[in-house]
C-alpha cells in the first residue's frame, strides 16, 4: 500500500490497556491509550482488506493509498493517527478542516467535500488536495487561492495544488460532480491554469446504484483524461463499505471514515 500504513503491528486480540494512567480522553469518551489502540486496530484491519483486495484483483497492494476520512472526529484522535504514522488525512467540511489543520500542522489535510467558491481562497492555505472540483468557477477560485497564497507566503513559490474532477454517475448536481463531456471540458481548462495540477477523477456511486460498474466508468474516464494530458492520473473511489468493489475496477485512493476512526461523536 502506497501511504498511511500504520507503523506498528500487533495482534487484535491485544486487550485494550486499563484506564488506570491513562485519564486523559477525546471526544469518544476514550482514554488517550484506548483511541490509540482502536486506530491501530482498525488501521490493521482496513489495511489488510486492502491488501486482500488487491491480490484478488492482480494488483500490487503498494499502489493502493489509504485516505482515513476524520469529519467530525476530534483532533485528539487525528493526533493519535499521527504517532501511528499516518501523514494524510481527508476532511469533508472546509472550516472544520481549516481549524485542524492550525492545530496539527504535521498532518497534511485533503478536501473531499464540496467547496463554495467563495471559500476557495481558505481552502487554498491549507489543502494538500482538493477531490471535489466541478466547475471551472471553482477551479479558477483555487488557481486564485494558491497566487494570493504564494503572494503572502503561505505557499511556496512555484506550489500547484492537485486537484480532482468530480465524476458524476447521474447527473445529480445536489451531490456535486460532473457527467462525462463536461469532465473532458474541464480538465481542458484545468491544464491552462498556473496553480493548480490535475491529479485525477474521484467519485462517489449513488446510493441507489451498483457501484462497480460507477467505478469502472469512473476508471475509464480516468484513463481517458491521462491520455489527453500525457500523465498517469489516479481515481479516489471507495469508501468504508465498497473498497473491494473500487480496487478491483482500478482505484488508487480509498477513502475510508467509519471503519478507521469509528462512529461519529455524538457531540463535536
Amino acid at each position: 500500500m502506497a501511504d498511511n500504513k500504520p507503523s506498528a503491528h500487533q495482534e487484535d486480540s491485544q486487550k485494550l490497556p486499563s484506564q488506570a494512567g491513562a485519564s486523559k480522553r477525546d471526544g469518544s469518551g476514550l482514554s488517550e491509550d484506548e483511541t490509540v489502540h482502536v486506530l491501530r486496530r482498525n488501521l490493521q484491519k482496513t489495511t489488510q482488506r486492502i491488501a486482500t483486495a488487491a491480490r484478488a484483483a492482480g494488483r500490487d497492494p503498494e499502489e493502493i493509498t489509504l485516505l482515513p476520512v476524520t469529519k467530525f472526529h476530534p483532533v485528539e484522535s487525528i493526533s493519535s493517527l499521527a504517532d501511528l504514522g499516518v501523514t494524510d488525512v481527508a476532511e469533508n467540511r472546509a472550516q472544520e478542516a481549516h481549524d485542524k489543520a492550525e492545530k496539527l500542522p504535521g498532518m497534511r489535510f485533503h478536501m473531499i467535500g464540496q467547496v463554495q467558491t467563495k471559500k476557495a481562497n481558505a481552502v487554498a492555505r491549507w489543502a494538500s488536495s482538493v477531490h471535489s472540483v466541478d466547475s471551472r468557477k471553482l477551479a479558477d477560485a483555487l488557481d486564485r487561492g494558491i497566487a494570493l497564497a504564494i503572494e503572502r507566503e503561505q505557499r511556496t513559490e512555484g506550489y500547484a495544488l492537485p486537484v480532482f474532477l468530480q465524476y458524476s454517475a447521474d447527473g445529480d448536481t445536489s451531490r456535486g460532480g460532473i457527467q462525462d463531456d463536461a469532465l473532458m471540458q474541464l480538465a481542458d481548462h484545468v491544464e491552462t491554469l498556473k496553480n493548480v495540477t490535475l491529479a485525477g477523477v474521484m467519485v462517489v456511486p449513488p446510493l441507489d446504484s451498483a457501484a462497480e460498474p460507477v467505478f469502472r466508468h469512473a476508471r475509464m474516464m480516468c484513463d481517458s483524461l491521462a491520455e489527453r494530458v500525457g500523465r498517469r492520473l489516479q481515481l479516489s473511489a471507495g469508501m468504508s463499505a465498497d473498497l473491494e468493489k473500487a480496487i478491483a475496477a482500478g482505484s488508487d485512493i480509498v477513502r475510508v471514515g467509519t471503519d478507521i476512526m469509528g462512529p461519529r461523536p455524538v457531540a463535536f
